[in-house]
C-alpha cells in the first residue's frame, strides 16, 4: 500500500484559545517559520490525549511534516477574512486515513508552545483531531475561563502550552510522491512525451542526455576519488620500500669495508713413528 500524505489544509486561525489567552498573527507566522519535523516533530493525537500504549485508542495517528502561514482572503468567510491561518501537511497512519474517509475526526486543535527552547518564538508541538468541536470549542473556552483549574491542563505537553479552539478541517489524502526516481524512469519520462513539437522533443532529448551525463559524472567522480586514494597508498608504499632498500645498501657497504681476519692452521700430527725415531740397542 502506497504511503499517504495530506494536501495542505487549515489547522488553526489567529484568535482565542481554550484557556482565555489569544494567539495572534505573529504566533502563526513564527510556527510556520520555525517548524522542523527533524528537530521536533509534532504528532497527531485524539482530543489532545496522549496514550502511552501503541494499542490504545489514544495512540498517535500521524505526523506533521510541513507548515505554512497564509492570510485568509475569502469573501465566503467574512468572520475570518484577513486573519492569518496556519496550514499543514501531515503523514497519517492507516487508522487516521480510515477515520477521515468515514467522515470522523474532521476538526483540529493546535497545541502551541511559546518561547520554545528559549527561542522567544512560538512552535507547534502537537495537533489534535476531534469529531466533537464542542469538546475543544467555544463552550470549553468559556468553561475554562471560569474554572479555578483548567480542565485541559492534564493533557498538555507543557503547563504553558496553549490549545486552540477546534477548527473544521478539510483533510484530503493522496499517495506520497516518489522521492528518488530511477535513472531509467527519468530518461523514459523525457523521451516519451508524444505531443511535443520537434523542437520540444529535441529539447527533451538534450535534457535526458544531460541527466545521463550528470549520473555518469557522479560515478566518474566516485571512481576518481577511489583511484586517487589508491595512488596515494602506492606512493606511500614506494617511499617505504625505497627507504628499506637504502638501509640494506648501506649495511652491505659497511660489511664490505670490514677487514678480513687471518687465521692459521696447525700442522698435521705425524704420530710416534718417523725418520728421527730413536732405537734402543738391547
Amino acid at each position: 500500500m502506497a504511503k499517504k500524505v495530506s494536501k495542505w489544509f487549515r489547522i488553526g486561525v489567529e484568535g482565542d484559545t481554550c484557556d482565555g489567552r489569544e494567539i495572534d498573527a505573529n504566533d502563526i507566522k513564527q510556527m510556520a517559520e520555525t517548524y522542523s519535523a527533524k528537530a521536533y516533530g509534532a504528532r497527531v493525537n485524539l482530543e489532545h490525549i496522549k496514550g502511552i500504549l501503541p494499542t490504545s485508542d489514544f495512540r498517535r495517528y500521524g505526523d506533521v511534516i510541513q507548515l505554512k502561514a497564509e492570510q485568509i482572503d475569502d469573501a465566503a468567510e467574512p468572520l475570518l477574512h484577513d486573519k492569518w491561518a496556519l496550514y499543514a501537511m501531515i503523514s497519517p497512519t492507516a487508522d487516521l486515513t480510515q477515520m477521515v474517509g468515514d467522515g470522523q475526526k474532521v476538526y483540529t486543535s493546535m497545541e502551541i508552545k511559546r518561547n520554545f527552547a528559549n527561542s522567544n518564538k512560538s512552535y507547534l508541538v502537537g495537533l489534535a483531531v476531534t469529531d466533537d468541536p464542542a469538546s475543544l470549542g467555544t463552550e470549553m473556552l468559556e468553561f475554562s475561563r471560569k474554572a479555578k483549574q483548567n480542565p485541559l491542563a492534564g493533557r498538555k505537553t507543557d503547563p504553558d502550552s496553549l490549545f486552540t479552539v477546534a477548527t473544521e478541517a478539510l483533510i484530503e489524502f493522496e499517495d506520497a510522491p516518489e522521492t528518488a526516481p530511477s535513472l531509467f524512469a527519468l530518461v523514459k519520462q523525457k523521451l516519451s512525451r508524444k505531443q511535443a513539437s520537434d523542437d520540444a522533443r529535441l529539447a527533451d532529448v538534450h535534457e535526458a542526455v544531460s541527466e545521463v551525463a550528470q549520473y555518469a559524472q557522479t560515478g566518474l567522480d566516485k571512481h576518481e576519488t577511489s583511484l586517487t586514494d589508491l595512488l596515494s597508498r602506492v606512493d606511500t608504499l614506494e617511499k617505504s620500500t625505497a627507504a628499506e632498500h637504502d638501509a640494506l645498501t648501506e649495511l652491505k657497504g659497511k660489511l664490505a669495508q670490514t677487514p678480513a681476519q687471518k687465521f692459521g692452521q696447525r700442522p698435521h700430527a705425524t704420530g710416534g713413528a718417523g725418520v728421527d725415531e730413536t732405537v734402543t740397542d738391547c
